[in-house]
């Protein structure tokens, strides 16, 4: 188990420093690979955000943080650098996040929340993670009553990004 988190580790930190790099505009140029569609938008306007990166980097930092990874473990500043991540969009701290609320890490278990972040990020997934977050999503669901489905995705359908923090 611990290998394969220090591979899940090496491979995030490797993908993360791999995007891109720094401009002095405050801007990221690069391509990103982290889906098609994304590689296709990023490559007509040659740059990332940095708000995009800044989200990217608090979902790897956090997942540093649950894993004790450089750092020393905790559960509270991991759901707190994902959520980071989730509210600007990013579908790594997306489903990261329902994984939290789903195991009840730093947070008391709620399915509903976990639900609505893993509805998230199915949706915003790249083409290869799409079916994988499915798979999670219906998983959670499995656990729940259709009234908290039903609620779940009111809360999905109405949220909506927020600015970087």
């Amino acid at each position: 188990m611990k290998n394969a988190v220090k591979l899940i580790s090496a491979a995030l930190t490797l993908w993360l420093s791999a995007e891109s790099c720094a401009t002095s505009a405050g801007l990221y140029e690069g391509h990103a690979t982290y889906g098609r569609s994304h590689h296709v938008a990023a490559a007509r306007t040659g740059k990332l955000s940095a708000r995009e990166m800044r989200a990217r980097a608090d979902a790897a930092l956090g997942f540093k943080y649950e894993h004790g990874l450089g750092v020393p473990q905790n559960y509270v500043a991991a759901v707190d650098l994902y959520a980071r991540a989730a509210e600007q969009g990013d579908p790594t701290g997306q489903y990261l996040l329902g994984l939290m609320y789903d195991k009840g890490h730093g947070v008391w278990p709620d399915t509903v929340l976990a639900h609505k972040w893993l509805i998230l990020a199915a949706a915003h997934a790249p083409k290869r993670y799409h079916e994988y977050y499915l798979r999670l999503r219906d998983a959670v669901a499995s656990k729940m009553t259709p009234s908290q489905i039903s609620e779940s995705q009111w809360l999905a359908y109405e949220w909506v990004p927020k600015p970087g923090w």
